[in-house]
């Protein structure tokens, strides 16, 4: 088997700094975020929908009861009024846009929230999660409570119920939660907010006690059960279901209003839409009953005026008539007599009507004007008979005019008499014009919600464009360089990108599962990983690369913490062991290095002892298990002072020891950018090289940990792209092939 890893073997010319890149994501790159985080996005997508499907089983369903109420057009008609002046006081309005509103008046709802007592709230005391999805398992046909699960009875699993009548608290305790707990024999306690035991009852008997009043009329549920329970405001109840009804108008002007109301509870459901159409068709009728025996009663007190007004027109013809000696209108003026007394009586009517409406309506009322300009028709007619009438002889005219009087007040009299026998009728008869067309009806085997398809594909929509914006979002935080290119711009030539490794993960968290499981070295354990490819390529770079430098010590450091330095230096170390060369391997980070895990030795007894004096050099290089040629110097104990020990001469001493002994010696330093140790170590070394991470370093960061570096006198000679992972694009600056032997024939194959 064989690998080559296609790259660059010999660093690039120096590249002049440019400017950092804009950090503006542009249509494509985010196209190649959500294709690189496909996986982490469908992952998402499917807990979103899970959760989704978990709510539609466990959700407490809502069942919709629905119900139709007709409301027909009325025309207010009056004696004399004509169709056209009829058809203009009728109103414009379709009467469905004010019978809405009376439908869910305080006046209609208030009577259903009295019959079913809906300001008392009782909910049975659930387990939590899943209680409800049992309860509502449990057959509601069986009469039977169900048994406790796990012994909690103090929750309830099914078939549990509690019917209060009548529950009085004093103020205070009004809209507070209570809690009702069951007892042996049918007894039960209700205790307040505050656990205090404020009444004790049996079923069936009214209790009292300190300002509470209440009767149960029935109750199921074991002993211990806990049912809350709370006293709510009459207007706050009534205003939660005014706005949980809802009323429209099916169609323009028809008249036909749809109610609908939902509810957890079907039958409640139904029984609240029941009692509000009942309410709202009997008000209806009392309404038009009030309105026939409002009129009535004005009739009945114009009565006895029109009454005497008869008397008196009677009295005083017969006392003309006995003065003057005459007898009635002659026959040729009797024509003329029945048109002005038709006139006047028509009028007098319309009177009468126009001081009923003056109470009910005002002048700009189009019914009353209607009504005026009735009478306003007859009095032009009147004003014609009076020429006629004024041509008549003096006797006749008085004569005339004293019959007149007296035809029209009987005339009247006799109207308003009928009138109030026609309105006894319709105030004992009243029907109204509304009535029930749908009653309330609910459907009991589908519920109005949780609809499965709408919530589980809107979960699933949701999910998914929430995954988006946090991939998204995440992406614009961190912008890590992706590209060996923006390294680049930054004057730091790429010596080699090293691909992310699974087994390198695999083997830094669980080192037991590999056969050296002492050592994390993944050239040891995994020598045919891409990354160890990679790692290869920078040995043969960096071996043509050391003509040049001013001696064989190499330090590589990194702008951050958690880059994968530790890991470059430990198997970049063992793989020029293997190539023959002597090697020697130091950890100078001496505050949190773990160079000591990746070879599998103990970090006391390293370089802190050996810069202080504590033990000498042959005592403090250690072989590395696996390899002929690899030396280890371990971080040792951790001192107060790292800094200052490496700007020891002794420091110093120890690598002009070390440089002839070896071929080529690696320190391992502290990041960049969170100590100084790294300037310090770069004076002494004649190359230095900067650990990169794929997706995490940004370009500035990489920036600033280079100009910090080059103000001490550090001169970096290039980067390690580590951590590289294939995006979407599909595209890498350094491209690496895996290239294995046939199984079968033996030949090799290129795979990319």
């Amino acid at each position: 088997m064989a690998t080559y890893l296609s790259t660059r073997t010999t660093p690039p010319p120096h590249i002049a700094p440019s400017s950092v890149r804009d950090e503006e994501i542009d249509l494509r790159t985010l196209f190649t975020t959500v294709g690189d985080h496909k996986k982490l996005i469908a992952f998402g997508t499917l807990m979103f929908l899970l959760a989704s499907l978990l709510y539609v089983v466990l959700a407490t369903p809502m069942y919709e009861s629905t119900a139709t109420v007709q409301v027909e057009r009325r025309t207010p008609t009056f004696p004399g009024l004509s169709a056209n002046s009829a058809a203009q006081t009728a109103s414009a309005e379709s009467p469905a846009a004010t019978e809405i509103q009376l439908l869910t008046s305080r006046s209609v709802l208030s009577e259903a929230l009295d019959n079913l007592d809906l300001d008392v709230q009782v909910k049975p005391a659930r387990f939590p999660v899943f209680g409800n999805y049992i309860a509502r398992n449990h057959p509601a046909d069986s009469g039977e409570v169900a048994e406790p699960w796990f012994g909690l009875n103090r929750y309830g699993w099914g078939g549990d119920r509690v019917d209060i009548a009548r529950l009085d608290v004093p103020e205070h305790l009004i809209d507070q939660p209570l809690r009702l707990v069951a007892g042996d024999a049918n007894s039960y306690t209700l205790y307040g907010p505050d656990g205090d035991a404020l009444i004790s009852g049996v079923v069936g008997q009214p209790a009292q006690s300190g300002g509470v009043h209440m009767l149960v009329r029935s109750m199921a549920a074991n002993p211990g059960m806990r049912f809350d329970v709370t006293r709510l405001n009459t207007l706050a109840i009534l205003g939660q279901l005014r706005r949980d009804i809802s009323a429209s108008e099916q169609g323009r002007d028809s008249g036909v209003i749809a109610l609908s109301y939902q509810n957890e509870d079907p039958i409640l459901a139904r029984q609240v839409l029941e009692q509000i159409s009942r309410a709202y068709v009997h008000q209806n009728v009392a309404r038009n009953s009030a309105e026939a025996a409002k009129r009535l009663q004005f009739v009945k007190r114009q009565l006895p005026n029109v009454r005497k007004e008869l008397d008196k027109a009677q009295a005083a013809l017969t006392d003309y008539q006995t003065k003057t000696q005459t007898l009635d209108v002659t026959v040729q003026n009797q024509s003329l007599l029945n048109q002005t007394v038709s006139i006047d009586s028509a009028i007098s009517q319309l009177r009468i009507q126009q001081a009923d409406l003056a109470s009910r309506f005002t002048p700009n009322h189009p019914t009353y004007k209607a009504l005026l300009a009735q009478i306003g028709q007859f009095e032009a007619q009147k004003a014609g008979l009076r020429g006629q009438i004024a041509e008549l002889p003096e006797t006749q005219q008085n004569l005339f005019r004293l019959t007149r009087d007296v035809e029209v007040t009987n005339q009247t009299y006799a109207s308003l008499l009928d009138q109030a026998q026609q309105l006894d009728i319709a105030r004992a008869s009243a029907i109204g014009n509304a009535r029930v067309i749908d009653p309330a009806a609910v459907d009991y085997e589908r519920p109005a919600w949780p609809k499965p398809l709408p919530v589980l594909a809107g979960g699933t929509l949701v999910g998914a464009l929430v995954m988006f914006g946090f991939v998204l979002t995440r992406q614009m935080m961190r912008r890590g360089v992706e590209d060996p290119a923006d390294i680049e711009l930054l004057g730091l030539p790429v010596y080699a990108s090293i691909p992310y490794s699974e087994r390198g993960r695999e083997l830094t968290v669980n080192p037991q599962r590999f056969a050296n499981g002492n050592q994390r070295l993944l050239a040891l354990n995994a020598p045919t990983d891409l990354a160890m490819e990679a790692l290869r390529s920078l040995r043969t770079s960096l071996h043509f690369a050391r003509f040049k430098t001013k001696n064989n010590l190499l330090m590589i450091s990194a702008p951050s913490p958690g880059v994968g330095k530790t890991f470059v230096c430990a198997n970049l170390a063992v793989t020029m062991a293997q190539a023959g060369q002597r090697v020697l391997l130091i950890d100078a980070d001496m505050r949190r290095g773990t160079l000591h895990h990746a070879v599998g030795v103990r970090s006391e007894g390293g370089l802190s002892e050996l810069i202080t004096g504590q033990i000498p050099l042959e005592e403090a290089i250690r072989r590395v298990a696996g390899t002929d040629n690899l030396s280890f110097i371990s971080r040792g104990e951790i001192p107060p002072n790292p800094s200052e020990l490496l700007m020891n001469p002794a420091f110093n001493e120890l690598l002009e020891q070390c440089g002839p002994r070896y071929d080529i010696v690696i320190i391992d330093t502290p990041p960049v950018l969170a100590v100084t140790d790294a300037a310090v170590i770069g004076h002494q070394v004649g190359t230095c090289l900067m650990v990169v991470r794929f997706g995490l370093n940004q370009q500035r960061e990489i920036a600033l940990a280079k100009q910090r570096l080059e103000q001490n006198g550090v001169e970096v000679k290039g980067a390690i792209f580590n951590g590289v992972q294939k995006r979407s694009g599909g595209h890498y600056a350094y491209t690496y092939y895996e290239y294995l032997p046939s199984q079968q024939t033996g030949t090799h194959k290129a795979y990319r």
